[in-house]
């Protein structure tokens, strides 16, 4: 007989180690601004993309209304070339954030009752261009109850927004912007003629922006004087600001920007060039999403390798200097022959097109990263940063 010290001890059962909960992710879309179809475009993207078995996703958008509605991912496959722009539909539960730090929670407004509570919400992708999206607005709101995003924060986003303020900042830091003025709706209405004087001063051609729009939206191509009031009244529909450039000579060349999850210096991608073909004055809205004959993109640009890595480097500057996070695309005009005197900035988006088809997305498809670990590497960088600290 064994001694007690040899007698074998009954086996515990192994108690089996719950599955993690997958972050809830946000895919939040359309909005109020000129920009809602393409908005909604760029989210059918990233749904598709998303990987389910890492993340729980929901998709909310934003009629162009304000409000937020629970979309069926069926109803969300948009694209555009239709015969109507793809919308977000009205008829979806209405959902609210909850604003109480720490919360994180999304609320169902008119949910029937006994439905299951939505939960929290781990991060927000929010994929809105233009106003009340990608300038600040809404960083704002998910900064007041600590919710985590992708993208730029609230001074980032609303610097890159205004034109005029992004190119006072870039020039401040450094970097070399085009000749251009500003004037405001009121300034124009009071004295027309000291702002035409103030244009005349760039030379013609121009182009007349809305400054806090995008999407090539309100933008027109002036070549002779007397077409300028038409392009100011157009540019002031979407916006009281107005911005005026100078016409660039060089290659439209853009360059992604991606934050290094180690805390390095931004990583950047090839560059792509677009070439208008005909048709078009500029690369217009038109150009961009419904003429795509019109338009080539070419990526990675053939540009020597001098050019390409000066580029990346003025890219990365663009990105530092705005104090941008997550991604943003910095378009910009090359003279090769220059080296890095021809490069000159035109402008920086926090929220690039980011349709699988989009200038961002095939730039860092190039350069190695595919589309569906791109949108995987935002989400990371987001679920890791920081909350309650601006």
């Amino acid at each position: 007989m064994s001694s007690p010290s040899e007698t074998p001890s009954p086996r515990t059962p192994a108690v089996p180690t719950p599955p993690a909960r997958r972050p809830r992710v946000v895919v939040l879309f359309g909005g109020r601004s000129s920009e809602h179809a393409v908005s909604c475009v760029t989210a059918a993207g990233v749904l598709a993309a998303v990987d389910r078995e890492r993340y729980d996703v929901l998709a909310v958008g934003i009629t162009r209304s304000g409000r937020w509605v629970l979309v069926d991912e069926a109803r969300a496959a948009f694209a555009l070339g239709g015969s109507a722009p793809p919308e977000v539909p009205a008829d979806g539960t209405r959902v609210a954030l909850s604003l109480e730090v720490a919360a994180g929670a999304l609320e169902a407004l008119d949910a029937p009752a006994g439905a299951p509570a939505l939960g929290p919400v781990d991060v927000v992708f929010p994929l809105l261009h233009g106003p009340f999206g990608e300038d600040g607005t809404l960083q704002g709101l998910l900064e007041l109850s600590d919710t985590r995003y992708v993208g730029s924060g609230v001074l980032a986003s609303a610097a890159s927004m205004d034109k005029q303020v992004m190119k006072v900042l870039l020039a401040g830091a450094g970097l070399r912007v085009g000749p251009w003025t500003s004037f405001t709706a009121r300034r124009w209405a009071a004295d027309p003629d000291a702002c035409r004087k103030d244009v005349a001063t760039l030379g013609y051609p121009v182009f007349v922006k809305p400054a806090r729009a995008g999407s090539s939206i309100g933008i027109s191509r002036v070549d002779d004087p007397d077409d300028l009031d038409a392009a100011v009244a157009l540019a002031v529909g979407h916006d009281p600001k107005v911005v005026v450039e100078a016409a660039l000579a060089g290659r439209e060349v853009e360059c992604g920007v991606l934050e290094d999850a180690g805390g390095g210096e931004p990583l950047t991608s090839l560059p792509g060039e677009i070439e208008v073909l005909g048709g078009h004055a500029f690369y217009d809205f038109e150009a961009k999403y419904l003429d795509a004959d019109s338009v080539r993109l070419t990526c990675p640009a053939d540009l020597p390798p001098d050019v390409v890595a000066a580029v990346r480097r003025t890219a990365a500057r663009v990105f530092e200097a705005v104090g941008a996070e997550g991604l943003a695309r910095v378009d910009l005009f090359v003279d090769p022959d220059r080296g890095e005197d021809g490069i000159v900035v035109n402008e920086i988006n926090t929220m690039p097109g980011f349709t699988p088809f989009s200038m961002y997305p095939r730039m860092w498809a190039a350069t190695g990263v595919d589309y569906p670990e791109l949108v995987d590497r935002l989400l990371q960088l987001a679920l890791t940063r920081p909350t309650g600290l601006r």
